[in-house]
């Protein structure tokens, strides 16, 4: 009956923040947990506390909760639980220590749950947004082993991993990105205002334009007449692109597809899939996951739908008494030093380690190569870039070196 009082009362209980004096004079503040401003004044009051202003803590608007959020919170409470923190109160010191309400009430919402008999995995998988299924499967496991600050502290280090990677392809990607964006507005502005009064000045010559010169005064005609229609098709194209990329599975597996075989930058991608591939799987296996189970998660975790595709292959070869190794040789999308790193994990009992080891080594290569490409990149830019302006200034200033020569 306690606990059938406990579980209807605790998910009313909020946060309240207080201020008032102790017994000396001093202003003190603080938070508490309670039903309400009622139950907060009798409790400060036996401290001894002189309560001037309770409020309750605003818990709705705020940011979006981003995957940084998560792992931010994954490491916090590993390390409190490290320390001997009791699980409750670890929520809470992380719940009051963010600063952001949405993420405040999804971690408050959780606490509750498990204060009323749910295990923590199961109050984290009401909450699929945040908490996916490799998040709840590695919290399960250490639960049910009695290791869970210890996979919390692994499942911290892997999402730190996984966002790293990320991080780096973004600022590979970024630069190329913003100059293109860049290019594109000061083309706009030169089509639409530069070129146009150079074409009243060529007009009060009377003599014939080079071709060069023409077929830009040319573009520039067509870019003012046509603006209003090309600024929406091309926005409108990129919107309905990205809108294809996201919804349409066939799209997604064409894209997926496409970005591997792209120069250079296919590359880049495809080391850094193998990298969350294979940290993915170390970081279950090492949880006590059983294999089949561990490749539920290892395919949607590599972000990309040709090694999703290999590892449904790769299960249902390994369900069936295949060995790990063999199964992925015949997908024929792994690299010879995986494949090899998983036949002496295999064969020495240590898989987990194994694949960590490659992990490390296909992180530290997507490292270097961001490192490279940001040099190599530059240089490639400022030629193209150099060839469309340019090729556009010195085509605008044809017919007044042939003036010049003329005179």
């Amino acid at each position: 009956m306690a606990t059938a009082s406990a579980a209807a009362r605790s998910p009313k209980e909020l946060v309240f923040e207080w201020e008032g004096k102790d017994k000396n004079g001093k202003v003190v503040r603080g938070e508490i947990r309670a039903g309400g401003e009622a139950v907060v004044s009798a409790s400060l009051r036996r401290q001894g506390i002189l309560v001037s202003k309770i409020r309750k803590r605003r818990t709705s608007g705020g940011k979006a909760i981003k995957q940084k959020d998560i792992a931010i919170f994954t490491r916090q409470l590993a390390t409190m639980m490290k320390a001997g923190v009791p699980l409750l109160q670890s929520f809470d010191i992380v719940a009051r220590g963010s600063t952001n309400p949405r993420l405040t009430k999804l971690l408050n919402e959780i606490r509750n749950d498990v204060e009323t008999g749910t295990s923590l995995s199961s109050a984290f998988r009401k909450h699929p947004m945040y908490f996916d299924a490799l998040y709840c499967n590695l919290v399960e496991a250490g639960e049910a082993g009695g290791i869970l600050e210890a996979l919390l502290d692994r499942l911290a280090l892997y999402q730190e991993k996984t966002m790293a990677i990320k991080a780096k392809i973004k600022s590979a990607l970024m630069y190329p990105i913003s100059v293109i964006v860049v290019a594109f507005v000061v083309l706009t502005v030169i089509m639409i205002f530069v070129i146009p009064a150079f074409k009243q000045v060529f007009s009060s010559f009377g003599g014939e334009l080079p071709a060069p010169t023409l077929a830009v005064i040319a573009m520039s005609e067509f870019f003012v007449s046509w603006w209003y229609v090309i600024f929406p098709l091309l926005f409108g194209g990129i919107y309905f692109f990205f809108e294809s990329w996201k919804r349409s599975e066939k799209m997604q597996k064409a894209m997926d597809r496409l970005l591997l075989r792209i120069p250079i930058f296919g590359d880049l991608i495809n080391k850094s899939i193998i990298a969350r591939w294979t940290r993915t799987l170390s970081t279950m296996f090492a949880a006590g996951v059983p294999l089949v189970e561990a490749l539920d998660s290892v395919g949607g975790a590599s972000g990309n739908a040709v090694y999703a595709e290999a590892t449904e292959q790769i299960q249902k070869d390994v369900s069936t008494g295949s060995a790990l190794t063999t199964s992925m040789t015949a997908t024929g999308v792994f690299p010879n030093m995986v494949l090899q790193m998983a036949a002496i994990g295999e064969e020495s009992g240590s898989l987990d380690h194994m694949l960590g080891k490659a992990a490390e080594f296909y992180e530290d290569e997507v490292d270097e190569m961001v490192k490279g490409l940001s040099s190599l990149m530059e240089p490639f830019i400022i030629v193209i870039l150099g060839v469309l302006i340019g090729g556009i200034v010195v085509s605008m200033y044809l017919p007044i070196f042939k003036l010049g020569a003329v005179v």
